[in-house]
């Protein structure tokens, strides 16, 4: 019934092991990415003519690297596993049993951008937007990695590019890990990227980023396969969703903000 749809290859997530020490796929990816962030901040500190040093672009990609991973574990924790948590406190450490969350991970990288500014004396909002641009390709590896895996695959379809993954039944699904590789991180890097060449007002950048994320996010949400435990809120919204919902309104308000406060202030 299913021969006419792609099947999966059962990839291991290691990619090589050295004695005790292993590489998943899914670590790599996220590598890629920051290694990325840093050439791209580089390039843009030399375009842009910012006053930066190269140790101060490193200490503020690699304090937001970690907070990503921290927001992002906590988040997880907190947005959806709650109640397993409460019952299993110890958790939220076990890393290696998977479990990021990107809005969890956005509030650490928010933390670490403010810490920065202040401990810098620099305009917080002038950061974000020198970072938001960094941001996106990382999101689309991290959505490789995903589709490596085998996790987060879609809901099932029919239509003629669903894959049948291994972990995910015997049913083929939408590829929704590549629909947020494509929009989260290719389509959203060069929007925004394209948007900075538009001198636009400091703090539109980093609201540009928020709805921009937060609207395909939602979009992709409704091919995306619920997580089980969750399921449906309301008969239709996914978890996705809701935390979505107020990252796209808190960036609109940030662009409305910047072009009529902060445009004012440069004229």
């Amino acid at each position: 019934m299913y021969e006419s749809f792609l099947v999966f290859p059962n990839l291991d997530p290691i990619l090589f092991s050295l004695g005790p020490f292993s590489i998943r796929w899914y670590g790599l990816m996220y590598l890629v990415g920051f290694i990325f962030a840093i050439c791209f901040a580089k390039y843009r500190v030399r375009c842009l003519d910012i006053d930066w040093t190269s140790d101060q672009i490193s200490d503020l990609l690699f304090i937001s690297f970690i907070s990503a991973i921290l927001g992002g574990r906590i988040g997880y924790v907190l947005f959806y596993k709650f109640n397993f948590f409460l019952n299993n406190p110890l958790y939220i450490f076990k890393i290696w049993m998977g479990g990021m969350s990107f809005h969890g991970g956005l509030l650490g990288v928010i933390s670490a951008i403010f810490w920065y500014s202040k401990k810098n004396k620099c305009n917080f909002w002038s950061v974000a937007d020198f970072v938001a641009p960094l941001v996106p390709f990382g999101l689309g590896m991290g959505r490789i990695g995903n589709f490596i895996n085998s996790e987060l695959w879609g809901r099932v379809t029919d239509v003629p590019w669903a894959i049948i993954f291994p972990n995910g039944g015997n049913l083929p699904r939408h590829p929704s890990q590549l629909y947020e590789f494509f929009l989260e991180g290719l389509v959203l890097f060069l929007i925004i990227n394209w948007f900075t060449k538009k001198t636009p007002p400091v703090g539109s950048v980093s609201g540009l980023f928020l709805v921009g994320y937060a609207t395909f996010r939602f979009f992709i949400e409704y091919f995306r396969e619920p997580d089980e435990h969750l399921g449906l809120f309301f008969g239709y919204t996914t978890m996705g969703q809701i935390l979505s919902l107020p990252m796209f309104i808190i960036g609109i308000l940030i662009i409305l903000y910047s072009y009529i406060f902060f445009r004012k202030q440069q004229v």
